[in-house]
């Protein structure tokens, strides 16, 4: 008797493994390159798919190979990698492409400079292999790759003090008003506790609700002010003066 053909079951069900987290290289030193794909091969559910040595290869890369996560060096020759950065978040095909941000200098900058370009965050290239690894895990989850201490302090400040013009009057800031005012007024009250750099589970705590519910009203922020991620959301937060940095 023939037996009927079985559907394949979808990835994440149970007994089928999730599809492994492809990552993209882009580094304009070799020797860092190979250190960082030895890593990141020898790391099960993790691939690599690809190595640049500058901005412009990158993205190209990223368009051929489609990876879940691109580990940037902000410092390369040619098109470096807040240029590149910007072009992936530029381009629609790439909308699930994350980009972690890699420097030398964690507190400069370019670390304001790489959110602002579309990064769901930072690490810094002394990092220790398995903060690396879960800098990658972290990002193709979608999350933002702040701890709450960068949200509060440098971003907060960089944001404020970092570009021409201070937080609320910026030539971003009427589409970001504009784009905010579409939020429920938990969904404003949601997005002002993230910019704090509170995690979801300290938001419910806060509010008196489920961790679920607060994801919840994140995704549907990030829908409604067309936010890649976390990162850009807090991003937008500033930028538009609904959150303003304390001084301390």
């Amino acid at each position: 008797m023939t037996q009927p053909a079985k559907t394949p079951e979808a990835p994440g069900a149970p007994g089928v493994p999730e599809p492994p987290i492809r990552v993209l290289l882009a580094d304009d030193q070799a020797l860092l390159r190979s250190a960082f794909r030895v890593l990141v091969d020898s790391e099960p559910g993790m691939e690599v798919v690809g190595e640049a040595a500058d901005g412009a290869e990158a993205v190209e890369l990223a368009r051929t190979t489609a990876p879940d996560v691109v580990l940037m060096d902000i410092r390369m020759p040619g098109t470096d990698g807040l240029a590149a950065t910007r072009m992936i978040s530029a381009d629609p095909a790439l909308a699930a492409v994350r980009v972690v941000m890699l420097t030398t200098f964690e507190v400069d900058e370019y670390v304001v400079q790489a959110l602002r370009a579309g990064a769901s965050g930072f690490l810094g290239k002394g990092a220790e292999p398995d903060e690396l690894l879960n800098a990658i895990r972290i990002a193709a989850a979608g999350e933002a790759l702040l701890s709450p201490a960068a949200t509060k302090g440098l971003i907060a400040t960089f944001l404020a003090q970092g570009g021409s013009s201070p937080a609320g009057e910026g030539p971003e800031s009427a589409e970001y008003a504009e784009r905010l005012a579409a939020l429920t007024v938990r969904e404003r009250e949601v997005l002002v506790l993230v910019a704090g750099g509170l995690s979801n589970d300290r938001i419910a705590e806060r509010l008196a609700v489920s961790p679920l519910t607060v994801k919840t009203h994140v995704n549907r922020a990030m829908a409604k002010v067309a936010a890649r991620d976390r990162a850009q959301l807090v991003v937008i937060a500033y930028e538009s003066g609904l959150v303003r940095p304390r001084v301390e």
